[in-house]
């Protein structure tokens, strides 16, 4: 008897894991990242206005073969000819600190895109200085995979009282139906 009240509270909190789950895909998604077959990044991620910045795609297998077009509000348009895995820009001194810029990464007809948060201050505010044409040995890949950036206090503790619930649910029915069985 016991092991049927474990088993039905282990798959009261898988179901409502699983209800959960897609709630948080489906905001995080709204941050502006788009899943791609290529991989792609910006390095690095806060940078303060004139700063250089690194613009990196994943030539690696099925990713992007062709001539990548990289677009933002924070830096003039870049393309990354097909064949090189990065480039390097400057954002504009103009560019205001604190906003946080989309940059769309486009390679053969498929688009993505990461978030590029301005800094306070100036080029030599970023702690260590630029090296132009650094090569990164793999790009970063952006989307869903792996990351837990986006999630938020709301999110986590929405998250554990539904599973908590569910399991003190359980329980106590259970508990309701041992009560019922003599015992």
């Amino acid at each position: 008897m016991r092991a049927i009240r474990v088993a039905s509270a282990a798959l009261l909190g898988v179901t409502a894991l699983a209800l959960v789950a897609p709630a948080v895909v489906a905001s995080d998604g709204d941050s502006g990242h788009d899943v791609t077959p290529f991989g792609f990044g910006v390095l690095p991620r806060t940078i303060a206005p004139g700063g250089q910045l690194t613009l990196q795609i994943d030539r690696d297998g099925s990713g992007c073969r062709g001539t990548a077009t990289v677009a933002s509000g924070a830096f003039d348009t870049v393309r990354i000819p097909a064949g090189r895995p990065s480039a390097v820009t400057t954002v504009d001194r103009a560019a205001r600190a604190g906003a946080v810029h989309r940059v769309t990464f486009t390679c053969d007809g498929i688009s993505g895109s990461t978030d590029l948060t301005i800094a306070e201050g100036g080029p030599d505010d970023t702690g260590l200085p630029p090296v132009p044409g650094q090569q990164v040995p793999r790009a970063v890949q952006a989307g869903e995979g792996g990351s837990s950036a986006g999630f938020d206090l709301k999110e986590i503790a929405l998250g554990a009282a539904l599973i908590v619930g569910s399991v003190g649910t359980a329980y106590r029915l259970g508990r309701r139906r041992e009560g019922e069985d003599g015992g």
